[in-house]
């Protein structure tokens, strides 16, 4: 599993060198009629294929984003089935220029008329706003250099990890590799992992065998062949080897040694680039905005999920349901492998991820590089992922195995490798990242144990830190981790136990322990606490908090552990104000024998002389004086309760840790008899000289409400009734 390490908050990381973005031809620029290729990998070889296109038109949508209608031609339209799910981001070029990335196609039309997303549009992402990523969280970090500090991340201190002085060499020395083999024909994108000591040697015979040309940018500077030629060049590379070789004629070792040298030139210059600049700046402005422009639009990348099961998938739509969002079951991240890897490199065509969390439990998107500019970024997709505007999620590589048709549509099958770097925008045109930066991450680990089975698994996965996204996730991780380990939605009781590392906290842990109970699917409810401190955390108006890691552990059994209130008596038949009474209460679990505990109970020091009355009550009812204070509140009266903007996350946090649990027997006082108008005035004028008589003595008053608690096995659920008389007077010796 990928390690995680603390570090301060300016961003760090390593881009590898690479060439820059191909020449561009703009939207007016084209024409109906056109031919063009569109780039993508097709198999399990990792090399990027080319498929001949026709420009069909231009729609435009008012002030909405245009796209290139265009259709497949040859084998693309043969054998491939149209523009699959996968595809969304493969680059399409006319005359050698990037027009831009198929991205959609219309449902219940011709499959084989795609939509094409602007490279201009595309291009306005990397003048986006990137204000993600600048908290003191977690980053991901090599596995290597988790191998050579010798123990776990998990055990890692955020001031111990900060210094990563493993991670910049392992960049430093990935830069010096990538250096020595721009020289060398350039791997598949499969290829491309850190820890390999050679490149992938040259595929020959399947080059040979091509009747269409290489990739963009695939080959090495010296031997490059790119869709950047001329269309006559396109189609005598067609006639022959796709792979370049020596003795390559004058004209492709020209065009190849001056192609790094004029690439800036041939580019568009930024007047080009910010085109309707200000169209852009309202699009930041606005990122819920749905991105589909006209009604039928099918996007052609795919959003999946894995690892949560059937059950927990069903949890994890309902979870994303009020964020607008669905995810498929299908596919996969193998959280076992997962590393960082700082010398990738990919292309335009080239199979890529984004990905929310990996791991045991994952959350991902896959699609095809548009574009990748020589300092390290790219475009992809030609649509949203999420449509969430800046972001901080994972990019990884990916390898694609399979192509597979369906009756009305097909799909690339495809593996997420590595982590490579990081996504920053997610719009209506597409995602936007940087190759070798790295996303704030939250690690969560999770032990479940089913104490009806006799048995114990151990979870894991990294969150890239995400706001809205860190609470979801979690609780669904944590239901669909509970449902592997139990295999069953039936009666039971379940503990949780969590520790979030926050700097929030007051000694940077929150620690929390609750008892639930249900007679189905208990873990519906039993993380919604969780989720609450998450959201409070991640979610505060004052600033942003730092979010360490996540720490759960689940103890669920087959049975019923509840039990009801049966008497509650105290010790003394009369208490004076500040005396602590012990209540000896007596509960009766389910179907087992009944149960006698001692409860003490402090009377407060401002308490009136006679009959104070008491609920005894399980922690997850609510007592009378909550009730009558909730319905005060909803008659516009203003309660304590109503301060709760104005206190600190540190405070907020503080009182969520002393929230009564459904396990504990909780004491404090209930509604007593309705008082009239005279009664009321004489209760004030009392309390008030009783104040006084204490400042008189050097005491202080009682801040908080009184109140008493004892965490026992069983979900209390009843309340009862109880009373104590308080006198002042002194007691008679018996």
């Amino acid at each position: 599993m990928l390690a995680a390490m603390a570090a301060g908050t300016a961003l760090w990381g390593f881009a590898p060198e690479a060439q820059a973005m191909d020449e561009i031809m703009p939207l007016e620029e084209l024409e109906p009629g056109m031919t063009g290729e569109l780039y993508t990998v097709a198999d399990g070889s990792g090399d990027i294929s080319s498929f001949e296109v026709t420009i069909l038109g231009v729609m435009q949508n008012g002030k909405s984003m245009p796209y290139i209608i265009a259709r497949s031609e040859g084998s693309f339209a043969d054998t491939d089935g149209g523009l699959m799910q996968g595809m969304s981001g493969s680059p399409v070029y006319v005359n050698g220029k990037l027009i831009g990335a198929g991205s959609a196609t219309v449902k219940e039309m011709d499959p084989h008329t795609f939509l094409i997303t602007p490279i201009e549009e595309m291009l306005l992402l990397w003048d986006m706003p990137d204000k993600k990523n600048r908290r003191s969280p977690e980053r991901a970090e090599t596995k290597k250099a988790e191998e050579k500090a010798g123990k776990d991340a998990k055990d890692a201190k955020p001031e111990e990890n900060a210094k990563k002085p493993d991670t910049e060499k392992n960049a430093k020395d990935a830069k010096e590799q990538t250096k020595d083999d721009k020289q060398k024909p350039a791997a598949s994108a499969k290829d491309t992992d850190a820890k390999k000591e050679t490149p992938a040697a040259p595929k020959k015979e399947s080059d040979e065998k091509k009747e269409t040309p290489a990739a963009p940018r695939k080959e090495s500077e010296e031997k490059k062949e790119t869709p950047a030629a001329s269309k006559k060049e396109s189609d005598e590379k067609k006639e022959t080897a796709a792979a370049p070789a020596k003795g390559t004629d004058d004209r492709k070792e020209t065009r190849n040694a001056d192609s790094k040298r004029d690439a800036k030139d041939e580019r568009p210059k930024n007047d080009t680039r910010k085109k309707e600049e200000s169209r852009a700046i309202e699009e930041d402005a606005d990122e819920g905005d749905s991105t589909k422009d006209g009604a039928g639009v099918e996007e052609k990348s795919l959003v999946y999920a894995s690892g949560f099961g059937e059950a927990g998938m069903k949890f994890l739509e309902k979870q994303l349901a009020p964020l607008g969002l669905t995810a498929s079951s299908f596919g996969g991240l193998s959280g076992a492998s997962y590393t960082t890897d700082y010398a990738a490199e990919l292309y335009p065509g080239s199979a890529v991820g984004a990905a929310l969390a990996y791991g045991d439990f994952a959350f991902a998107a896959t699609g095809t590089v548009t574009a990748v500019e020589e300092d390290g970024r790219l475009l992809a997709f030609g649509h949203p992922f999420l449509h969430r505007g800046n972001v901080n999620y994972f990019m990884t590589d990916a390898s694609v195995f399979a192509m597979v048709n369906g009756m009305t549509d097909g799909m690339k099958l495809v593996n997420t490798g590595s982590i490579i770097g990081r996504i920053n925008q997610d719009r209506t045109a597409g995602i936007s990242g940087i190759v070798g930066t790295f996303p704030s991450v939250v690690p969560i680990r999770l032990t479940v144990e089913d104490k009806t089975l006799g048995k114990a698994d151990s979870y894991a996965a990294t969150m890239a830190y995400d706001e809205a996204f860190v609470p979801v996730l979690t609780q669904a991780i944590a239901y669909a981790a509970l449902g592997r380990t139990v295999d069953n939605m039936s009666e039971s009781t379940v503990k949780v136990d969590f520790a979030i590392r926050t700097d929030a906290a007051e000694d940077g842990v929150f620690k929390r322990t609750n008892l639930f109970y249900a007679a189905a699917d208990t873990g519906q409810i039993a993380f919604a606490e969780l989720a609450q401190v998450l959201a409070v955390i991640s979610g505060d108006m004052k600033g942003e908090a730092g979010l360490y890691d996540i720490k759960v552990k689940i103890n669920s059994e087959a049975a019923r552990r509840t039990a009801s209130l049966v008497s509650a008596t105290p010790d003394k038949p009369t208490v004076k104000p500040g005396e602590t009474v012990n209540f000896k209460i007596t509960l009766q679990p389910y179907r087992s024998e009944t149960v006698t505990v001692d409860v003490p109970f402090t009377v407060p020091k401002m308490q009136r002389d006679g009959a104070m009355h008491l609920d005894v009550h399980g922690g997850g009812l609510v007592s009378l004086e909550k009730l009558l204070a909730a319905a005060q509140s909803e008659m516009g009266v203003v309660t304590a309760d109503s301060q709760e903007q104005s206190k600190t996350l540190t405070e907020r946090l503080k009182e969520l840790g002393e929230t009564d649990a459904n396990h504990e027997i909780v004491i404090e006082p209930g509604a007593g008899p309705v008082l009239s108008e005279k009664e009321q005035k004489k209760e004030i004028e009392e309390a008030i000289r009783r104040q006084e008589e204490l400042q008189a003595s050097g005491q202080k008053p009682d801040t908080k409400p009184p109140k008493a608690k004892l965490a026992t096995d069983y979900v209390i659920d009843n309340v009862i009734h109880t009373a104590v008389e308080v006198s002042r007077k002194e007691r008679k010796e018996e």
